[in-house]
């Protein structure tokens, strides 16, 4: 399998990824933080789906648009601001899962040569298709695997 496929087909799952590790999540479960500053589940999952509507834009911007800027977000503000610790879970979720398979459909067909265009992270620097490619597919496996160890620490935590 050639690094776009294996790369496509790892954002394709980050759905399936983010769904299987946040089952059975529920009540203090999803608001509990190991310490103080550090994210709940509930927010990790806010997070995602709102990375993944900038992420929506930016995968457009680099496809559609020459050398585009991709301006970076403050994460923390967001959490703050859009009140994650307040927010829907299941509509997280849901916009997570939506806006990706919408986004791997816009992907997964592109002629190869498309992955080479690039844009203009205003912190970064340049950054091609294949680049952000890579970036959002790593993003949801890193955030599935800090959900199981918040999980398992909660579930330790509560048999104590």
């Amino acid at each position: 399998m050639s690094e776009l496929a294996d790369l496509l087909e790892r954002f394709r799952r980050g759905g399936e990824l983010l769904a299987v590790v946040t089952t059975g999540a529920a009540g203090a479960e999803l608001d509990w933080a190991p310490e103080p500053g550090k994210w709940s589940v509930r927010q990790i999952v806010c997070h995602l789906s709102d990375s993944e509507i900038v992420g929506a834009d930016r995968l457009r911007r680099v496809i559609a648009e020459d050398n585009p800027t991709l301006i970076a977000f403050d994460q923390e503000a967001w959490a703050t601001k859009l009140d994650y610790h307040k927010r829907k879970f299941s509509h997280a979720i849901d916009t997570f899962r939506r806006m990706r398979a919408e986004n791997y459909e816009l992907l997964k067909d592109l002629p190869e040569e498309t992955y080479q265009r690039k844009g203009t992270h205003n912190e970064r620097g340049e950054e091609s298709l294949l680049d952000l490619l890579r970036g959002y597919a790593e993003h949801a496996e890193a955030h599935a695997r800090q959900i199981q160890t918040l999980r398992q620490q909660y579930k330790q935590m509560k048999a104590k």
